[in-house]
């Protein structure tokens, strides 16, 4: 089944598809630069995308076909660590919890600035001292991005100091917890995610 009530057109302009994902037109011109999102360019420089490559893509970011509209799947947590160790644990917490989440792992701070555009989380478990950029940064990237200031973030760190814990919750982050930390900490935050993504679902 077709993403798409109407068949007349076969190309989609950014604006287009930036409406059909509820992104903002930058976000889709940046996954084109990337090579995330196949355009094609036309003899006046504009991009424009074929409706097939749209609906792979969407299906691909967590997006799946209604009867007539697109809704959103299953609840999505964004692992940042470069501990797999630590990531593993995660995961475990997660699958225990519930095993519809769809978890993604990003094990440096630029793997996670794409995936937060391409996998399209709820939730964001992020680490602060990545190898490359720092949690501080990544969040304040997301949060000052329209498309993506609605997804939560929560710091989880080996030095919860009174400096990081006050810099990552200025960034934006709604809690920073301590490692080691209580796995039902984590579950209370999953808990009030999946409440979020369901109503979400009833209103769309």
């Amino acid at each position: 089944m077709s993403l798409f009530k109407s068949k007349k057109k076969s190309f989609l302009t950014p604006n287009e598809v930036a409406e059909l994902m509820m992104v903002a037109p930058v976000t889709v011109r940046s996954w084109a630069q990337k090579g995330l999102l196949a355009a094609k360019v036309t003899p006046g420089g504009h991009r424009r995308f074929l409706k097939s490559e749209v609906e792979r893509f969407m299906r691909d970011s967590g997006f799946v076909p209604g009867e007539d509209e697109i809704k959103p799947s299953a609840p999505r947590v964004l692992i940042v660590d470069d501990d797999p160790v630590m990531t593993t644990y995660l995961q475990g917490i997660i699958e225990d919890f519930d095993t519809s989440f769809v978890t993604e792992i990003a094990l440096t701070g630029f793997e996670a600035g794409t995936k937060i555009h391409t996998f399209l989380p709820d939730v964001v478990l992020l680490d602060l001292m990545l190898p490359d950029i720092d949690g501080f940064k990544i969040c304040s990237l997301i949060k000052n991005e329209a498309a993506t200031r609605h997804i939560r973030v929560i710091a989880i760190s080996g030095n919860t100091s009174t400096q990081n814990v006050s810099r990552i919750l200025e960034a934006g982050a709604e809690n920073c917890l301590a490692k080691p930390f209580d796995p039902e900490n984590i579950v209370k935050i999953l808990s009030t995610a999946v409440d979020v993504k369901k109503m979400t679902v009833r209103i769309s």
